[in-house]
């Protein structure tokens, strides 16, 4: 889908580029979220009376599970360790690394890979792990059959070096190999398998395309990352909204099927008619839920190469389905036709659109209660806390008791990509 001039004007592929920021999703979620309060959108109501008993459920959960406030960030790496395992501690003593920089390479191949893949897998697939028989689900499944393939060398072609993503391997990858991995079959399907794979295809021929983020002694790779930002700021000081603005502009043509506005690919942008604005961007609502997903998941493995992350909170809470999820069961959100909690829905209508965007804005909200509850501030225990303490957590308790499968309030059709 493109809104592209045949000659776009300078000030018009600005003005598309300024979409591919935190700084956006943020604004434009709260221009929604104003529009909600005058009861002027067409989908949901907000009800803000809901907020201090929501904060006060999520506050006792953090205090169960995590006695002391200690809560790590929210990111792929606590899916890695479900179960109480460290896997990665593991697979990583396996072998002897030159330099906290391979080291740090070869976390953030992982993680890339395994983030990406990460949209809902749908309520039927199951994924049984060999090294302890355990049987996974959802996304700690995903997360573990990516782990396992990663171990395997699957996506690595240096048969001496597999603990490693590499742009070859991930443009060849086949649908038989990644449908092995995730032990897909008539009576264990997955959702979205083409959608998966067709973005690490594309994946891989970015990573080639994009050497000047991506390129290494070695190849392209995920990993290339960590020296492109080493090189871009010498004082190991990186804000994490630089991250994500980075892989935005780096990845955006991986993302199948989106809008494109003066030649800029915008990624995880839908449209939304109450969104008015000056510019060529006037109604399109930015979210990149996995590409903030992907940046937050990166923390750990630039911290582990030698780079402190700073202004956590650039980034913004993630649109998608635990943490949006809880704000309709919670009773924040209110949807105006109960009706449309009966069917799914495509992930580019308005409907979706407006409970993604309200999320991002109300999540903001309720970690500013979360923390006052707590006694804490953004810099002691910032958003990628109160997520993984938190929100996506008591989004997914609320959905398990209030349906027998564990699915969100609403239903979205997925194909693999979004969330």
């Amino acid at each position: 889908m493109t809104l592209d001039a045949a000659s776009p004007r300078p000030e018009d592929v600005a003005a598309a580029r300024r979409l591919l920021s935190a700084e956006a999703v943020r604004e434009r979620a709260n221009i929604l979220f104003d529009l909600a309060l005058m009861e002027r959108l067409d989908h949901f109501r907000v009800d803000l009376s809901r907020l201090d008993p929501v904060a006060e459920w999520v506050e006792r959960l953090i205090r169960s599970e995590h006695p002391t406030l200690e809560v790590p960030p929210h990111s792929r790496w606590r899916n890695f360790e479900v179960g109480g395992i460290d896997r990665w501690g593991s697979l990583a003593a396996s072998r002897d690394w030159l330099d906290e920089r391979e080291f740090g390479r070869a976390a953030i191949d992982l993680a890339m890979v395994s983030v990406l893949i990460d949209a809902g897998a749908g309520a039927r697939w199951t994924y049984a792990e060999a090294a302890t028989g355990e049987t996974l689900s959802r996304t700690e499944g995903l997360a573990i059959a990516s782990f396992a393939m990663f171990a395997s060398g699957l996506f690595s072609t240096d048969p001496f070096d597999p603990l490693r993503a590499d742009a070859r391997a991930l443009a060849g990858l086949t649908a038989e190999e990644l449908a092995d991995g995730f032990q897909v079959s008539a009576s264990n399907p997955l959702l979205g398998l083409e959608g998966r794979l067709g973005l690490l295809n594309r994946l891989g021929q970015q990573l080639a395309h994009r050497a000047d983020v991506f390129g290494t002694d070695d190849g392209a790779r995920p990993g290339g990352l960590l020296d492109h930002l080493i090189a871009r700021f010498p004082d190991g000081r990186v804000p994490a909204a630089a991250v994500l603005a980075t892989l935005l502009d780096a990845l955006g043509p991986i993302w199948p099927g989106r809008w494109s506005l003066a030649g800029v690919p915008l990624g995880d942008t839908w449209v939304h008619s109450a969104l008015a604005t000056e510019d060529v961007t006037d109604g399109l609502m930015p979210l990149h839920k996995l590409s903030q997903w992907l940046t937050y998941s990166l923390l750990e493995p630039r911290s582990w190469a030698g780079l402190e992350i700073t202004q956590l909170d650039g980034l913004t809470g993630l649109a998608e389905y635990r943490n949006g999820g809880l704000l309709i069961d919670g009773g924040i959100l209110v949807p105006r036709d109960r009706g449309v909690l009966a069917v799914p829905h495509a992930v580019d209508e308005e409907l979706v659109v407006e409970w993604r965007a309200l999320t991002v804005a109300l999540i903001d909200r309720l970690a500013a209660v979360i923390r006052q509850r707590l006694g804490r501030n953004a810099l002691n225990f910032p958003l990628a806390c109160v997520l993984e303490g938190g929100t996506w957590l008591a989004g997914r308790r609320l959905a398990r008791e209030r349906r027998p499968d564990g699915s969100p309030p609403l239903t979205v059709i997925y194909d693999g990509t979004v969330f």
